[in-house]
């Protein structure tokens, strides 16, 4: 029987050596003194043929584990089994185990997670299926799901939430289409649910915008902005988005290094677009204007609409002034937001003044 300490002396070149307690168990030596591996020396009673089964390396593991791995093979050699064949079946099974639903979504979510430039739109991806799918589907196996229970699971919400029902049929036919990419299924049960719920209104007859100022209207609204002596820093920002018809966060986040005073344009970066492409904006003479006067008492910082440039301006900042003037909108009862400004196009010069803090 080896012991450890006969183990541990072996070297490259000595022979191969039998462990004990098990037939046809050796360790043969590794390149270094006092390693080696187990090997398992039998023959096959599906092929006939000897074989040698790799168990693992010495010292890593111990000569009484080899053993009991050893034993376990000889274990399936008396019932006829092959245990090479058998390991490799085993991880073969592993390896195209079909997940259940709730596994797929998760693995899908990892590959999606990172091509989310908004943390909240990302987070919900997931969290739908969560609230949703999971309590009934989560723990079926993909390859048994059917378009019935995918229909029972949207039916509730179909016609009550139709918006919040069509992204989670979509989210759940992102995730069989990657079930069946990786052949965990043949088919995928989405493609057909909707002969089995309910027609929807129109996408067009259930989008609800935001709020807007009616394009009449802006000359009004900028008037407004402009009758102070001194404009505030969230003043001049919304000023800036009428006259670039832009988005909030694309004025929010605005620097400095975006803006070319000789071409007279601001270069927004792929990054900060919705569209994730970069988009250039001709800048009017009055949006020059106004930049100008801002880049006079610039203190260094890097964002153009915040006091001393060194943070953006809050999300709410643009839509706050609007409320302080409860400027109507398109909506009745409700002030317009800094969503959905067409650029002025009779807008006289303007007179910039700056507000310091």
């Amino acid at each position: 029987m080896l012991t450890n300490i006969q183990a541990k002396r072996l070297k490259a070149g000595d022979s191969m050596v039998a462990v004990g307690g098990v037939t046809g168990l050796y360790l043969s030596p590794g390149k270094e003194v006092g390693t080696g591996k187990f090997l398992l020396r039998f023959k096959s009673p599906v092929s006939g043929k000897r074989r040698d089964m790799g168990l693992g390396t010495f010292p890593e593991l111990g000569l009484a584990d080899a053993r009991g791995l050893a034993a376990e093979a000889r274990a399936q050699i008396a019932k006829g089994l092959d245990p090479i064949d058998e390991r490799r079946a085993a991880k073969d099974e592993q390896v195209h185990r079909v997940p259940n639903f709730e596994e797929a979504a998760r693995a899908v979510f990892e590959t999606l997670a990172p091509g989310y430039r908004n943390a909240k739109h990302r987070d919900q991806w997931i969290s739908s299926l969560e609230f949703y799918v999971f309590p009934k589907l989560g723990m079926r196996q993909v390859d048994g799901l059917s378009v019935g229970d995918f229909a029972q699971v949207l039916k509730p919400i179909w016609l009550e939430k139709e918006e919040t029902a069509s992204r989670v049929k979509q989210r759940c036919e992102r995730v069989m289409m990657w079930c069946v990419a990786h052949r965990h299924c043949d088919h995928n049960p989405l493609s057909a649910v909707l002969a089995l719920l309910p027609k929807q209104r129109g996408t067009a007859d259930r989008v609800q915008h935001h709020p807007a100022a009616p394009w009449r209207a802006l000359p009004a609204l900028v008037s407004n902005l402009t009758a102070d002596a001194r404009l505030s820093i969230s003043s001049q920002a919304l000023l800036f988005l009428i006259l670039t018809a832009a988005r909030s966060g694309e004025v929010r986040g605005a620097t400095w290094d975006e803006i070319d005073f000789k071409t007279a344009t601001w270069t927004v970066p792929a990054e900060r677009m919705k569209a994730g492409r970069q988009h250039r904006v001709p800048l009017s003479r009055q949006a020059v204007e106004l930049l100008s006067a801002l880049a006079k008492i610039r203190l260094g910082g890097k964002w153009i609409f915040t006091a001393r440039g060194t943070s953006q301006m809050s999300d709410m900042t643009l839509t706050k002034v609007l409320r302080l003037q409860q400027f109507p909108s398109d909506v009745p009862g409700r002030p317009a937001t800094a969503h959905g400004f067409d650029p002025p196009s009779a807008i006289g010069p303007l007179k910039i003044a700056i507000l310091v803090t």
